[in-house]
């Protein structure tokens, strides 16, 4: 399965945040939307406290020095710098909205953002900076935007996205050439088909199980337009899942994808088991590294359908006592500069549109690696979220259980996504 979420780049793992209903706040406070719209008539001055999520130590010098900048850019301001460590960053941003101690800046991802949101405790960036949409990418800001809220939470920081990844030599071996791969989902189940037809079913291209994301690249309206109910049990959601299930039974999928003993797609591919996976940009460093013997086998293209997009950003406490020191911090952090410095230090993209511009991103030397950075930056221009930020872990785990039990046969399709919907209605509503 797909990550729904890109985690902070010094942290490998951190549960689902849930504050709905913790008694944040009241819902009748109207305060995210009451404050003035910051222009370039405001003074920015005073001090400003910014949180980031596991960026020490590996990235204090750098956190530092977009620090000294900023207070060098606007005399008279102070910044203080908190910064959390993955494992229970939940529990601490619960803890601090809780206690009204929530920082004027700080890292939240979509999913984090939007408990928040709900209980307006987040500032509506778009309200207050009218340029937000002007100066990034359009998913990245609508990764803070969600069904039945009005307002954007957030300011988009660093991204990524998936393209994806053929195994030359297999494709060869069977007739198939990964310079011209499949291009669609049904491109992918046809290619499918000829690899395990023509290597005796001994060979797999697919090696994954469909979610949410598929859905909506299916174009499966997922949830309703005021957030408050799952719809994803149409009629083009039961076929695509027909579509895998039909596939698994012709043997078409690696038969232990339903299994406690499968490791996953990219494990699958960098061990040689499947000639396609998905993964980021940089993905073919890590998939040499792991199996020397794929060098100069991988090849890359862009994403089928809609390339998913994992964001990390910015969102500004609605409390905050200095919202033109914050917002202007929350810009000058993600800036088009400062997101290429950070960018050049780990393995992740920026949000701004004027990052297009940076040959850095843009520009490929020829070699594979190099073609995959280019193809997955160019792809962040129409990457979008896939799955909503209102999706919860236990509600992932459920839908994906049913999944399982309607490729594995022992229930129709529209049952599957009958019973998940009713589930994720009833977690939805706690």
């Amino acid at each position: 399965m797909r990550s729904r979420r890109l985690t902070p780049v010094a942290a490998l793992a951190v549960a689902a945040l849930s504050l709905a209903g913790c008694g944040l706040g009241s819902s009748d406070d109207t305060s995210s939307g009451s404050k003035p719209t910051v222009d370039a008539n405001t003074q920015v001055t005073g001090e400003v406290s910014l949180q980031t999520w596991a960026l020490k130590p590996k990235f204090t010098s750098y956190v530092e020095g977009v620090i000294k900048a900023f207070e060098a850019k606007y005399p008279g301001t102070k910044v203080t710098w908190l910064d959390q460590p993955g494992d229970g960053y939940d529990k601490k941003v619960l803890s601090q909205a809780s206690a009204g101690q929530l920082p004027d800046v700080v890292n939240l991802p979509p999913d984090f953002a939007l408990p928040l949101a709900k209980q307006n405790l987040l500032l509506d960036v778009a309200a207050a900076d009218p340029k937000l949409s002007e100066e990034y990418v359009e998913g990245g800001v609508q990764a803070y935007q969600y069904q039945g809220q009005t307002g954007t939470f957030g300011y988009p920081w660093y991204l990524n996205t998936d393209i994806d990844y053929w195994n030359a030599t297999k494709f060869a071996a069977v007739g198939l050439d990964a310079k011209n791969p499949p291009k669609t989902f049904d491109e992918l189940l046809a290619a499918a088909k000829v690899m395990h037809d023509k290597s005796g079913g001994k060979e797999y291209l697919m090696s994954r199980l469909p979610g949410i994301g598929d859905f909506t690249n299916a174009g499966v309206k997922v949830l309703s337009d005021d957030g408050k109910t799952f719809t994803f049990n149409t009629p083009e959601a039961v076929a695509l899942l027909d579509k895998y299930r039909a596939a698994y039974a012709a043997g078409y999928l690696p038969r232990d994808i339903l299994t406690q003993e499968y490791l996953g797609n990219s494990k699958l591919f960098t061990q040689g088991k499947v000639a396609w996976t998905t993964g980021g940009g940089n993905a073919i460093q890590d998939f040499v590294k792991d199996n020397p013997s794929l060098k100069g086998k991988v090849v890359p293209s862009p994403a089928l359908d809609t390339p998913p997009l994992y964001v990390q950003g910015l969102s500004v406490s609605a409390k905050t006592k200095n919202q033109a020191a914050a917002i202007a911090l929350a810009r000058f952090v993600t800036n088009a500069e400062n997101q290429a410095a950070f960018a050049k230090i780990v393995n992740i993209f920026p949000s701004t549109k004027a990052s297009a511009n940076d040959p850095y991103f843009s520009k490929s030397d020829g070699t594979p690696e190099s073609d995959a950075k280019v193809l997955a930056f160019a792809s962040l221009a129409k990457a979008k979220s896939l799955q909503p930020a209102v999706i919860s872990g236990a509600t992932n785990d459920f839908i994906n259980q049913q999944i399982s039990l309607a490729i594995a046969g022992k229930v129709t399709s529209k049952a599957a996504l009958d019973a998940a919907v009713a589930k994720a209605n009833q977690l939805l509503a706690q």
